[in-house]
Formats: C-alpha cells, structure tokens, sequence
C-alpha cells in the first residue's frame, strides 16, 4: 500500500471462482462441515436456491481485494460485513463467480478505511463491508 492513499482510490477489481471443489476445500480447512454448503437436498430443505458458499469464505474472498493492494506489510485492524445473499454454488462444471471492487473511503494519520462491494450474478452479497487498515509511521 502506499503511504497515505487518498480517498477516492480505487481498488482493483477481484474475481474469484468457486466451484464444489472449493467448498470441500473450505469445509476440510475450517471444519464448518454445514450440509448446506454440500447437499443440494439440506440446502434446499432450508429455503435456499441450493448449495452456498460458507460466509466465511465469502467473506475473506472479499478481504483479499483489499490485502492484495495493501501488500503483505498491511495491518487490518476492523473489519466487519453484513450478509444480504447468500452465494449460490451450482453443481453444473461451471460454479459461481465472486466479484470484489473497493474504494478509499476514509483516510487519516492513523488509519485508512475501504469499503467493499461484492457481488455473484450481479445480486449484491455482502452489504456494508468496511475494512479498516492501520497506517504505519513513516
């Protein structure tokens, strides 16, 4: 990250696909082994439009658009999301792909604010996502 990024600044665009595979992937790495994030049946049982993708995961997709211009030297000290859809993960070859922009918000001395958005089929999956950054002295 450069020293004091301006409000304004515009992040690069993240796009990150997710397949079945990554759900397992996920589920073996975080032990969150829910059966809505791999049975088609458990999911839609639930009102759901079939398998989703963890929020966790959805979530830390959505960070790395962030860290990924900050550098690996960056502090996160906050960072907090609201879910409004859940990430639909089609079993059909092809998946889902997430879609992550972000710009500068708010910048000071101390730290420097993002906010995130992120989408799946163009519907909007994570509402007020803010990622704040700690600046280091110079």
């Amino acid at each position: 990250m450069s020293a004091g990024p301006e409000v304004g600044t515009v992040l690069p665009a993240l796009s990150v696909h997710l397949t079945r595979e990554s759900l397992v992937r996920y589920a073996g790495a975080s032990g969150d082994f829910n059966p809505i994030h791999y049975s088609d049946h458990a999911a839609t049982s639930l009102g759901l439009p079939g398998v989703v993708a963890h929020g966790m995961l959805t979530m830390a997709v959505a960070a790395r658009a962030v860290t990924a211009w900050a550098g690996p030297d960056a502090r996160l000290v906050s960072y907090a999301v609201r879910f409004t859809k859940p990430v639909p993960v089609p079993d059909d070859g092809v998946g889902a792909e997430l879609q992550v922009s972000g710009s500068v918000t708010a910048a000071d001395a101390e730290t420097t604010t993002v906010t995130l958005e992120a989408t799946c089929g163009g519907e909007k999956v994570l509402g007020a996502a803010r990622v704040v950054l700690g600046v280091d002295p110079a």
